[in-house]
């Protein structure tokens, strides 16, 4: 189905040139994908510190594609990319939630200052009509009510990085109403599929790869979180894109997630499965405060879909079965 991403007011006509920071990166390069196949102008911007450039390698000599390495942390160069841009998905981060817990500067420069300085780029180039804000399930921190709607609150960050995106979005949403912008924030559950470079599905893979008869599990296993599939993923993105806007909103939130949800030691016998060896015995660490597999973890996340679902969009494949496919992709 081909969406078009059209506006109306202020926002003028269709979007033909479109920024991807974090381009080369597992959601962003599956995202420059589907961009391309639509025949939209493609530019990444994106310093290759996580992304790799092969997952773009099929574009990049494609006349509508173009390839920037460049920083976030480096106004400068943030603002020759954004230059005659309409539309930027804000994908770049570092995504690695254990990194906070030995070295909380990453997820401050990375995550909060690194889109401060692309909404100052946006501010003051004026091009950008709006910005879509790759952000994440880590917001809400220790939720109480599941699932979790996008108004549930207060939102309390339990690690460094849930707290980066939750400032990301206040600078987002401020941005939006002071400087007469639109910003359309996704909260992402866990995402899952080729090109993913860390994760639960990946560390069990490696390890089983090592030894098939074992399988260490940070915490105690009981953690329950919900998994997407990338492809799943990148049509909600689509979906909820023409749907902003189309409804010429200041700032609109979305959980981009599955209805369901499924245990780490159910994702380790999952593997297993997949992986077409015995069922290995399961050595759990124990973890740290009741369980969490590090600190930060949130042991339970689950969010509401049902603003998602409402636009027309659902999963294609529920949490195991988004597990379950990642493990057979990665061994085709």
């Amino acid at each position: 189905m081909r969406i078009r991403l059209t506006v109306k007011c202020k926002m003028q006509g269709a979007f033909k040139k479109v920024l991807v920071t974090g381009g080369a990166g597992f959601i962003g390069s599956h995202l420059v994908d589907k961009l391309m196949t639509k025949n939209y102008e493609v530019t990444v911007f994106d310093n290759l510190s996580s992304g790799r450039l092969k997952n773009l390698e099929k574009w990049l000599h494609n006349k509508n594609f173009t390839f920037i390495e460049g920083d976030l942390k480096n106004p400068k160069s943030v603002e020759k990319a954004i230059q005659k841009t309409d539309l930027v998905f804000h994908f770049a981060a570092n995504p690695e939630v254990k990194a906070g817990e030995t070295d909380p500067r990453v997820h401050f420069e990375e995550n909060l200052l690194a889109t401060f300085n692309l909404l100052e780029a946006a501010r003051k180039n004026r091009s950008a009509q709006a910005i879509v804000f790759a952000s994440t399930s880590t917001v809400y921190g220790e939720a109480t009510v599941f699932p979790t709607p996008e108004d549930y609150g207060p939102s309390i960050p339990i690690s460094t990085y849930g707290a980066s995106k939750q400032g990301a979005e206040a600078l987002m949403s401020a941005y939006a109403y002071t400087f007469d912008m639109h910003t359309l924030i996704l909260r992402f559950a866990n995402i899952v599929g080729p090109r993913a470079t860390i994760g639960v599905v990946l560390d069990f893979i490696r390890k089983l790869r090592e030894n098939s008869s074992q399988l260490e599990v940070l915490g105690d296993g009981t953690q329950n979180k919900s998994y997407l599939y990338i492809d799943d993923c990148v049509e909600a993105i689509f979906y909820t894109v023409n749907r902003f806007l189309k409804k010429n909103e200041r700032v609109d939130i979305y959980n981009v997630g599955s209805a369901d949800y499924v245990s780490v030691k159910r994702i380790a016998q999952l593997v297993a499965e997949e992986m077409d060896i015995p069922p290995p015995k399961l050595i759990f660490t124990g973890g740290v405060d009741g369980g969490r597999g590090w600190k930060g973890d949130v042991k339970t996340m689950h969010l509401s879909i049902d603003k998602l679902l409402k636009l027309g969009w659902k999963p294609k494949l529920n949490s195991e079965e988004a597990v379950r496919m990642t493990v057979k992709k990665l061994f085709q």
